[in-house]
């Protein structure tokens, strides 16, 4: 039994009827290359069975303590039933991006009910149109709280259920498995006394955390600053949009290069900088000044992705100044190459979050089906609504805005004034020599990759269908 910490139990408590701490991870999949080209529910699900006793976190659920005295525990779910948090859904015909973007939308703004273990996984069939992707792809979203991360960079679901090889090593049988009792009220009562008493500060929390928000809330009412507010600033809705755009990771490189010393993540602000503001603009509500952005993530991982364990390396918020208010955008990357080393303070009215989710570095394989995209649909919350979650798999780079329906109802031109931003940069990448790029220690660097069409949508994979006439991704 493992008591959740005080950073964690504060995901909990934040959860309202508008916004929670769902985080929800995106893998799509090439059928084609499991065995006899096709893979059955059933399959999967006894796959995710076999695999429950690698990690407690399947069938562990919150107990909570009576009047919220001390932080929640883990424990074992005596009711735990796999058929439940694994679910089988097909979009309807002709399944193109638009439907599957809105139905993954509306699976992870769905609160997770908490008297079960925190964690669902969509297996998503009928992906029949989207372009560049093999026939017979199919998706799993994995959704879960972000309080069952315990501050790890990646799901220990999502690392469990993979292999880095198409036939999977045979492990050793399931161990039986018997729920453990949970604790009665008198009892985690008694453990919270003992805390209290061992731990007196731990009575000043509650006081603390009023006295921190009556102080902010003081503060905005005598220091106002609306001139540093966007539209997403703004009280979210409970409905979540969200849409992806996939980048080849040698032309963020190209990129980069535009500028000495830019990093591969230097280049993904500024591309998704220079999106925020031609998305502004068209709506007439660019602001002279610069936007300011929440940057999370662990530092370096997306310029220099090195295998680790989900447990390794640790998280980190800072601000960063977007450069919205500058109209060049090799100005714009120049200024936020200026900024590397600086411990800029996390701002309190950020236009927007990056957060960095790093992928595997090596090629993933579900039962034989090879994973071919990973991302992620992030949590926001009042005051922040919209984040982009940047995600690095397979020598690909993908940019996923998530945002609430009231906020941004046209997901679409968002992530076109996306792509248009990029293919801008790249486009001044063609037309100027590449300038040395800072290399992480340790990373070699790749060769320079051969004149290609400028354009954002990726090389139709091994197996591949026809382009359709849908709208281009």
């Amino acid at each position: 039994m493992r008591q959740l910490s005080e950073q964690e139990s504060a995901l909990l408590n934040a959860d309202n009827p508008r916004a929670n701490a769902n985080l929800s991870y995106l893998l799509i999949y090439d059928q084609g290359t499991a065995p006899g080209a096709k893979l059955r529910f059933k399959s999967i699900l006894a796959h995710i069975e076999s695999r429950l006793d690698r990690s407690p976190l399947f069938r562990s659920r919150l107990q909570r303590v009576p009047f919220e005295l001390d932080c929640p525990y883990w424990v074992d779910d005596e009711h735990f039933d796999l058929e439940y948090h694994v679910r089988h859904i097909a979009l309807p015909k002709p399944g193109d991006w638009r439907q599957f973007c809105i139905q993954v939308s509306r699976i992870h703004a769905r609160s997770l009910d908490l008297n079960r273990p925190p964690w669902e996984i969509y297996v998503i069939e009928g992906l029949d149109s989207f372009i560049d992707l093999p026939a017979g792809s199919f998706a799993l979203l994995v959704k879960l709280h972000q309080a069952a991360l315990g501050g790890r960079r990646r799901s220990e679901i999502v690392d469990l259920l993979h292999d880095l090889r198409p036939e999977p090593l045979p492990g050793p049988p399931p161990a039986p498995w018997f729920a453990g009792s949970a604790p009665d009220a008198l009892d985690l009562m008694a453990r919270s006394a003992w805390h209290l008493a061992f731990s007196p500060l731990r009575w000043f929390g509650p006081v603390l955390r009023v006295a921190q928000a009556s102080q902010a809330f003081a503060a905005d009412l005598l220091h106002p600053e609306p001139n540093t507010a966007t539209r997403f600033n703004a009280v979210v809705s409970p409905h979540r949009v969200f849409d992806t755009r996939r980048f080849l990771r040698e032309e963020v490189e190209r990129i980069a290069a535009l500028v000495p010393g830019a990093r591969i993540e230097d280049a993904l602000a500024a591309v998704c900088a220079g999106g925020l503001r031609s998305y502004l603009d068209a709506q007439g509500e660019l602001p002279d000044h610069d936007l300011q952005a929440r940057v999370e993530g662990v530092p370096g991982a997306i310029d220099a992705p090195t295998r680790m364990d989900p447990g390794e390396g640790e998280s980190t918020s800072r601000g960063l100044h977007l450069g919205t208010n500058l109209a060049d955008p090799i100005e714009r990357l120049a200024a936020l190459v200026a900024q590397q080393g600086a411990a800029a303070a996390t701002p309190r009215w950020a236009a927007c979050t990056l957060a960095e989710l790093p992928g595997p570095d090596e090629p993933q394989f579900l039962l034989g089906a090879r994973m071919t995209y990973f991302s992620a649909i992030l949590p926001i919350a009042d005051g922040q609504g919209l984040v982009f979650a940047v995600s690095a798999y397979d020598g690909r780079i993908i940019v996923s805005p998530t945002s609430c329906r009231e906020l941004l109802p046209d997901p679409e031109a968002f992530t076109q004034c996306l792509r248009d931003s990029f293919q801008e940069y790249l486009a001044l990448a063609d037309l100027r020599p590449a300038a040395p790029r800072a290399s992480a220690p340790g990373r070699r660097r790749r060769a320079a990759p051969k004149a290609r069409k400028a354009a954002t949508a990726l090389a139709a994979a091994p197996g591949a269908r026809p382009r359709s006439t849908a709208r281009p991704r």
